[in-house]
This record gives structure tokens, C-alpha cells and sequence, in this order.
């Protein structure tokens, strides 16, 4: 097939076979601009199964770029509780003042100044400009990457470099239909050429995939290095509330809600009677020992939460986790 032919390929599978999706219904092109900005926000390290119920409830909360603009901080962490990476809730916000105060309302339909915007870079920029303005680019998410990579029979740190894989995005060839086409070959990597047993038989171009001639579908990815760290993390309990601490210590959860923790060495660690437990979060491994006070203590920023109306706080899934270890609510 030329690229005209799997162009026309690709486009007519997703004709008949595209998902249902919030930030996919008939829109205005303000709508379409703004949910098209929400959502590729939140798909940033999140699957598409998970996102829904929580751009479903953001946009009935927050409608548009203004009422996203003056939306109080507690509300808006509300409405992105359990999402995680909460800094992307935050650049949007800044965002959305930035698009209204410099950009007459709009978002703008330039790549150089998209990426200028907080949480935006190289994928979500040209996500953006080819769904919600049909221009054409095709954004490298790990759908994409999956696809190149099983079609060229890519093996080798070279082959799989973003740079290469980049260069081979021109097989697809394009289309005046960039809005579609974009969402279309990601669509494929979603729901056909899957990491583990893909569904060949379904996939329109699959007489130009050389994994699919040689039956080997396993995917070469780059090694992640996922840090390994202990810590230590203070469970107080008094008259059957937990004490809290708004996080100013770590990098990670800023300004949120955590249990008092400190880092510790492996050493100190492994010599611990106290539980353990272990939380992934984005490239870290965190081992921590559950240590249980009951007494009462005087710490800067805490909060005393009453597990009884624990939905009444603004909580991380990784303090819900430690909680959970700890107590059932």
C-alpha cells in the first residue's frame, strides 16, 4: 500500500470503529478548543479508561477557559482528586489566565507558542494542533511509537530513539482530515496493535507490518530507571482522627495532603519492625515503614482528619493508600 491507501485505510477503520469519547462529541470550535485542552492534559500519564469519569465531572464543574481562570485552588485539586500528578491541575489553571490575558481567549493554533504554555510540550502541543485544529501532525504518544515500531520491526536503542521514530512518522503520510487522522492512529494503537496480544486481524494496515510477517510482536522499550527509596512515615492517631501535613518537604505532591514522612536509608529500613508497604509513583519505588503514635504532637501545617468524613478532603491516592494500610474507611 502507498500512503494514500493506508491514509484511506486507517481513516475508514475509524469510521467504523472509533470509541465514544466526552471530548469527541460535536462541538463549537471554542468547546472543541477548551475540552480538546482538558483532556490531553489529563491523558498526559493516564489511560483513557480512567480519564473519563474525571474530564466528565471537570467539564460540568468547570465549563471553560474562564471558569477554569478563577476557579478557587481547593476546588479545582477537588475535582482532580485521584488523577494524580497534580501539577498538571495547576499549569492548567495558569494556562487558562495566560490564553485569556494574552491570547484574547483562544488557544492559540501555533506549535511554538502552545509549547510556551505550562504542563504543554512536544506530544500535547501537536496533539492539540491536530485535534483541535485540523492541522497536520501527528503527535509520538506510545500508541504511535508501538505501531512504527511493529511496522518497521524497530530493535535497537537507535531504531526506537524518538528522533528515528519521528522520522518514520512519514509513513503515514497525511491527510485533510488531521483531526481524525491523528485520533485515528492512536485509536489503533489503543484498541489493536496492543503491547500483548495484538488483534492483527483487525488492523487495517497490517500487510505492511513486518512484525506481523515474522510473528514476533514483542516491543524493544528504553530502560526506565526506577529509583528505589525508603522512608519512614508517622501514623498519629488521637480520638480517632489522623494527623496530616501539607507537603512543602517533597518534590513530589506539592502542597498536598501526606502522612509526616522523612527518608531514611535502606539500612534503617530493613532493620524496622514497624509494616511496610510499597507505593509506585511515576519513576520511584517507595518502600515505606508504617511507624503508629498515639500522642498527640505539635507540627507546623497539619490538619487532624476525621476518617468518618474522609470524602470531605482533598486527599492523593498515595496518602489514601497509607491510610488504607492502616485503617479501613
Amino acid at each position: 500500500m502507498n500512503n494514500q491507501s493506508i491514509t484511506k485505510e486507517i481513516l475508514n477503520w475509524y469510521d467504523n470503529n472509533k470509541r465514544i469519547l466526552p471530548w469527541r462529541k460535536h462541538l463549537t470550535k471554542k468547546q472543541k478548543q477548551y475540552f480538546t485542552l482538558v483532556s490531553e492534559i489529563m491523558l498526559q500519564q493516564t489511560q483513557v479508561k480512567t480519564v473519563i469519569p474525571y474530564f466528565n465531572n471537570f467539564i460540568k464543574k468547570i465549563p471553560n477557559l474562564r471558569a477554569l481562570a478563577k476557579i478557587n485552588d481547593q476546588k479545582l485539586m477537588k475535582c482532580w482528586e485521584g488523577l494524580g500528578y497534580y501539577s498538571r491541575a495547576r499549569n492548567l489553571k495558569k494556562t487558562a489566565k495566560i490564553i485569556i490575558k494574552e491570547f484574547n481567549e483562544n488557544l492559540p493554533d501555533n506549535i511554538d507558542q502552545l509549547k510556551s504554555l505550562p504542563g504543554i510540550g512536544d506530544y500535547t502541543s501537536t496533539a492539540i494542533m491536530a485535534i483541535a485544529f485540523n492541522k497536520k501532525f501527528i503527535p509520538l504518544d506510545g500508541n504511535v511509537e508501538r505501531i512504527l515500531k511493529r511496522i518497521f520491526y524497530l530493535k535497537t536503542e537507535k531504531e526506537i530513539s524518538k528522533d528515528h521514530l519521528h522520522k518514520k512518522k512519514s509513513f503515514f503520510g497525511k491527510s485533510n482530515r488531521s483531526s481524525d487522522y491523528a485520533q485515528a492512529i492512536m485509536e489503533i494503537g489503543a484498541l489493536i496493535c496492543k503491547p500483548s496480544n495484538p488483534l492483527c486481524f483487525e488492523c487495517p494496515i497490517s500487510k505492511n507490518c513486518i512484525a506481523y510477517k515474522k510473528k514476533d510482536f514483542d516491543i524493544k522499550s528504553k530502560n526506565k530507571f526506577n529509583q528505589v527509596k525508603y522512608f519512614e512515615a508517622d501514623i498519629y492517631k488521637i480520638e480517632n482522627k489522623y494527623l496530616l501535613i501539607k507537603n512543602n518537604k517533597f518534590n513530589f505532591l506539592k502542597n498536598l495532603l501526606i502522612f509526616p514522612m522523612r527518608e531514611i536509608n535502606q539500612k534503617k529500613f530493613k532493620s524496622s519492625f514497624n509494616k511496610r508497604i510499597n507505593i509506585k509513583m511515576s519513576n520511584m519505588d517507595m518502600k515505606i515503614s508504617i511507624n503508629k503514635k498515639n500522642k498527640k504532637v505539635n507540627l507546623s501545617n497539619s490538619f487532624l482528619i476525621d476518617k468518618i468524613n474522609i470524602k470531605n478532603y482533598i486527599l492523593p491516592s498515595f496518602t489514601k493508600k497509607i491510610l488504607k494500610s492502616v485503617v479501613k474507611y
